[in-house]
């Protein structure tokens, strides 16, 4: 049963997130888009349950809660506008070199600053039946989460759950589109129809009620 912890859950996803790190720091220009999509469809999933299952339970049961998950609600932000940008530019462009340096760089010190101080904090804290429950509910959240970035949501309730649904399906289904694209399967209209779907995203990020809860610190409203 100790798979079903939340923390087991959480150290596989870094685990893989390291993997993915590792190849897109040793690979070529034309590897370099496929393994940032599979990063992105690993990394904001993990991230969207954290932020709406994880932390709220962090906040209630450590006195420094609201500090400690802070931090990392600010390492999310950074991660969503940096892969925010990178996707406005074009491969080789300087610019976009330097932000997917650093963009690696914030995911490693995310998964350290969650390996090394929030998840054992929250394991010392709560009962292998509470961390199996909690794991079960995260996992829940995690199949079900947007895929790709979107810096203008809230990193916290209710802004970030009320927006999970309507966004998850934009995002699953612009992965299906681009995937179609890859394909060769009448890519132009695979690609127009997923920016319509971007766009779309980009304007429902600006609902009030999807901001709400939001940290000052990482608002971008």
């Amino acid at each position: 049963m100790q798979s079903l912890s939340v923390i087991v859950r959480q150290k596989r996803d870094h685990a893989r997130l390291d993997e993915l790190l590792q190849q897109l720091e040793e690979s070529r220009r034309h590897q370099e888009d496929d393994l940032l999509r599979e990063i992105y469809r690993l990394v904001f999933p993990h991230a969207f349950a954290e932020e709406g299952v994880l932390w709220p339970v962090m906040r209630r049961v450590l006195p420094d809660g609201q500090a400690l998950t802070l931090e990392v609600e600010q390492e999310h932000q950074e991660v969503n506008e940096l892969v925010a940008q990178i996707d406005r530019l074009p491969a080789g462009d300087p610019e976009r070199d330097a932000r997917i340096r650093r963009l690696v760089e914030v995911l490693k010190e995310d998964v350290h600053d969650e390996e090394d101080v929030l998840l054992p904090r929250l394991e010392s804290r709560l009962s292998d039946r509470q961390l199996q429950a909690l794991g079960l509910a995260w996992e829940v959240v995690r199949r079900t989460a947007p895929t790709r970035a979107h810096p203008v949501v809230s990193r916290r309730p209710p802004g970030n759950t009320t927006s999970a649904l309507p966004l998850s399906i934009i995002d699953r289904s612009r992965d299906r589109l681009d995937a179609m694209a890859s394909r060769g399967t009448r890519p132009q209209a695979a690609r127009s129809a997923s920016q319509r779907l971007g766009t779309l995203a980009t304007r429902l990020e600006h609902v009030p009620l999807f901001t709400r809860g939001e940290d000052p610190s990482t608002s971008r409203t």
